[in-house]
């Protein structure tokens, strides 16, 4: 009798210790799954990331790239501008003073340009803005000059064939006002 209940013991013994063995590789196994799944989820959380910063990179407005600026078709070319003085506090203007130009509207890669010709010499350089079907031109001299000047021009009343708005000049401390009128040259 002795001897199988020692042999019971000791198949008892080894299937217990054959139970740990397997335990042992199935926590290690689930170790290693936990691991993988961690491993798993991070680059889930990179790559939902990378879709996020991707899409926003695609949403916004790239600085180096260049945007063509140029005048509406109706006002791009020459025109022939006739300047009235309407209200003076400025020696140099006197109301009723009437200049005639040729204003040449045109633009670079950059920006937005209007030329005033007189007798075939560049008289001013005004740059120029189109918002909200205004013409807006702006003239002003450099903090080096003897006088200071600061010019603007609005033309809000805008056809294919006539152009009309208001010239200011700001000179020191005085202002004078003109109306313009611009008129589509003959090509």
């Amino acid at each position: 009798m002795k001897n199988p209940i020692l042999l019971s013991f000791l198949l008892l013994l080894l299937i217990n210790c054959d139970n740990k063995d397997k335990a042992n590789d199935l926590a290690l196994r689930e170790q290693q799954l936990l691991d993988k799944e961690k491993s798993f989820a991070q680059k889930e959380a990179e790559y939902q990331s990378l879709l996020k910063m991707r899409d926003s990179i695609f949403a916004q407005k790239h600085s180096d790239s260049i945007k063509i600026i140029k005048w509406p078709d109706e006002i791009t070319g020459s025109w022939t501008g006739k300047v009235i003085c309407t209200e003076s506090n400025c020696s140099d203007y006197v109301v009723g003073d009437q200049r005639t130009d040729t204003w040449e509207f045109a633009s670079d890669s950059l920006q937005l340009f209007s030329k005033i010709i007189n007798n075939n010499n560049l008289v001013r350089l005004y740059s120029g803005k189109f918002e909200n079907n205004e013409v807006k031109l702006n003239f002003k001299t450099d903090s080096t000059a003897k006088k200071q000047v600061d010019m603007n021009v609005v033309l809000n009343d805008i056809s294919d064939t006539k152009m009309k708005g208001i010239r200011t000049i700001a000179v020191d401390n005085c202002i004078a006002k003109f109306s313009v009128e611009l008129v589509r040259s003959k090509k």
